[in-house]
């Protein structure tokens, strides 16, 4: 499929009314009764890459306090001085990626997701228009690399799988991608995504 056709399938079903994700879906037994819920924006990046569109992920660094090692997108809190969680999403994917937010075409955005740490994520997707190559910043990610979106739209590559943690069992989704451990939050909002697009 071309690149403007997928795009535009993608803002079809970004246009569309759904529910949001949580990572309490798969263990809804852990949901909280009450709690208030800070903003977070996060870029769902597409760029152009040899295999097709790509989305740009990110290995969080080894010594940071919350989820080291774990894979994610570029994105974290809104800031009282971000405009949007648009805005903050774009933000944090030039200061952790550099990636120039005039390079981001927009094209919409997901429902909320709730993690586990209390943030209310939304998923922004945008087109990465031009060259870009990341230039990640040292002490808050270790990595950056590209998934092809073909792989991470295809239900099939998708599993449940489970842990303990504080002492009980948990599932969560993964989507493994090389040697690339995709789970948790960032595989379930991707997962939300391929589910619009089937």
């Amino acid at each position: 499929m071309a690149t403007s056709d997928t795009l535009s399938r993608i803002q079809a079903a970004l246009a569309r009314s759904g529910d949001g994700s949580s990572d309490f879906d798969l263990n809804p037994g852990f949901r909280p009764k009450a709690r208030d819920l800070r903003p977070a924006g996060v870029l769902v990046a597409l760029v152009e890459r040899p295999r097709g569109l790509s989305v740009l992920l990110t290995k969080r660094a080894s010594g940071l306090k919350h989820h080291p090692g774990q894979i994610a997108f570029p994105g974290g809190k809104v800031d009282p001085t971000d405009a949007s969680v648009t805005a903050a999403a774009l933000r944090e994917a030039h200061e952790e990626v550099g990636l120039d937010p005039a390079q981001v075409a927009v094209l919409g955005q997901m429902p909320i997701h709730e993690t586990v740490t209390g943030f209310a994520v939304t998923p922004v997707l945008g087109h990465v228009q031009g060259d870009f190559s990341p230039v990640v910043e040292a002490g808050e990610v270790d990595e950056a690399f590209f998934v092809p979106l073909d792989h991470l739209m295809n239900p099939d590559a998708y599993s449940i799988q489970r842990r303990r943690w504080l002492g009980q069992w948990r599932s969560f989704y993964t989507v493994p991608w090389g040697p690339y451990y995709i789970w948790g939050a960032t595989a379930r909002m991707l997962r939300a995504l391929a589910q619009r697009l089937d």
